[in-house]
């Protein structure tokens, strides 16, 4: 049925958000990329667009949230390994991400998260869904 899938988020500075993600070791892409709007590429068919508010504003009614304030949405993101949840905790925070969360060990599942400069959070996490309980 659905082929990709777009979070659109709002963000106050443009340079310093593409310079955050690209710590990170994200892309842009640069054909659905300008000063109003940038399409990061998170994984095969899964994209942010990154939309300064004033851009972002223009495609709702409802005032934008204060990310820092509230929380609208979870944004995560599976990894292959739990050493990788934690490299990208390590590259988040280094571009200057906070951490609203101590890591949660499931045994199953590690999983961490990070804020990023707009205060949107971003959970990673590495899970092994064969020594998952029966039912959650």
């Amino acid at each position: 049925m659905f082929r990709q899938i777009f979070v659109n988020l709002p963000i106050k500075d443009m340079v310093r958000s593409k310079a955050f993600f690209t710590a990170l070791g994200l892309n842009f892409n640069p054909r659905f990329t300008n000063e109003q709007g940038a399409c990061l590429e998170i994984g095969e068919n899964f994209f942010a667009m990154l939309l300064v508010e004033p851009f972002f504003q223009g495609f709702t009614k409802k005032p934008i949230s204060d990310a820092h304030q509230s929380t609208e949405v979870l944004i995560a993101l599976s990894l292959d390994s739990r050493a990788e949840v934690e490299a990208v905790m390590a590259k988040a925070i280094a571009a200057g991400a906070t951490t609203p969360n101590a890591p949660v060990d499931h045994g199953f599942m590690y999983q961490h998260g990070f804020a990023d400069l707009d205060g949107h959070q971003w959970e990673v996490f590495w899970m092994d869904e064969t020594a998952a309980p029966a039912q959650m």
